[in-house]
């Protein structure tokens, strides 16, 4: 996986337990790559952590990544050590953007986010604003004062942007936006926030008569309602040499496939970032990651090599 050197450049509180952090390259007037709306990037911390955070800015915004981080009550140590010890002027690697929550054609999208979930969200609403396209962004939080990058929302109308505080009523359980029922045609729903927020929403638009393959979604975590891994052992086959491994109850795939030497791209290893995502040539995966939508697992087509494993006795991949 290809590293960029950046520097941040800036660092901002936004909102309780949040802090904004902009990335420029490390070269003065040096230039990072492009990137689409509801991209992410790696970012490589000390003691070998890794974590995957959106780009809040808009696409047309360029020369920085603007990311937000919000401070984990049970963090394993990536947000604490940016919200405690990275400074403005620290140097930083990162990967090249990568996007699995990109947006699609459509005549009117809904953007219905929750506390830290606003980032992507936020870089989708820019760059359709920015291409006159129809959208309305709904933004869920305990509070006013839980708001992150309210400067940058500010410069939304009224119309296109609407902010709801749970201690002012408008939780996600007593308010729905009218625009999730009926659906309308040719509009599609993007979802960003904890899995229960999510999760929420989801049901109630399926319910409401929503395509399936109209909803749209990014986890933050790794799913708790994810299938458990089933214990027994199975093989893998690739089908580029026939080789066939061993992967036994208590390894993943990625780590036997790594200790043999097969190359494999990994980040989060919980299933959330999509590094790992492979075809499957033959075979039934036993899904566990968050990055595949329900249509997408049916497929059996591509699996995570992470957390994923299998309930046939052998899986071909596409390797």
């Amino acid at each position: 996986m290809a590293r960029l050197k950046v520097r941040v450049a800036q660092r901002s509180a936004e909102g309780a337990s949040n802090v904004g952090i902009r990335l420029e390259a490390l070269e003065p007037g040096g230039s990072l790559p492009p990137f689409d709306a509801g991209a992410h990037v790696d970012v490589f911390l000390p003691g070998g952590i890794v974590r995957q955070y959106s780009i809040a800015n808009a696409p047309h915004d360029t020369g920085h990544y603007l990311l937000c981080v919000k401070l984990q009550a049970q963090s394993r140590g990536g947000s604490r050590f940016i919200h405690e010890h990275l400074a403005a002027g620290a140097e930083l690697e990162i990967s090249t953007p990568r996007n699995l929550f990109a947006l699609r054609p459509a005549e009117h999208s809904v953007l219905i986010g929750a506390g830290i979930g606003i980032t992507p969200l936020l870089s989708m609403a820019a760059h359709l604003a920015q291409e006159q396209q129809s959208f309305s962004l709904h933004y869920y939080t305990r509070s006013a004062e839980d708001v992150a990058l309210r400067g940058h929302l500010g410069r939304f109308s009224s119309a296109q942007v609407q902010l709801h505080h749970s201690n002012l009523g408008r939780s996600p359980r007593t308010y729905v936006p009218a625009e999730l029922h009926p659906p309308q045609p040719g509009t599609h729903l993007y979802l960003c926030g904890p899995l229960p927020f999510m999760a929420q929403f989801r049901q109630r638009a399926l319910q409401g008569g929503w395509p399936d393959e109209h909803i749209h979604t990014e986890a933050f975590s790794a799913s708790d309602t994810a299938p458990p891994a089933e214990p027994g052992s199975f093989e893998v086959q690739l089908n580029s040499t026939g080789t066939v491994y061993p992967v036994p109850a208590g390894e993943t795939i990625a780590q036997v496939l790594q200790a043999a030497g097969v190359a494999v791209s990994l980040s989060c290893e919980q299933g959330i970032c999509g590094a790992c995502l492979t075809g499957v040539v033959a075979g039934e995966p036993l899904h566990c990651d968050a990055v595949l939508s329900e249509a997408e697992q049916a497929l059996n087509n591509q699996m995570a090599l992470c957390c994923s494993r299998s309930r046939s006795p052998r899986l071909v991949l596409d390797l």
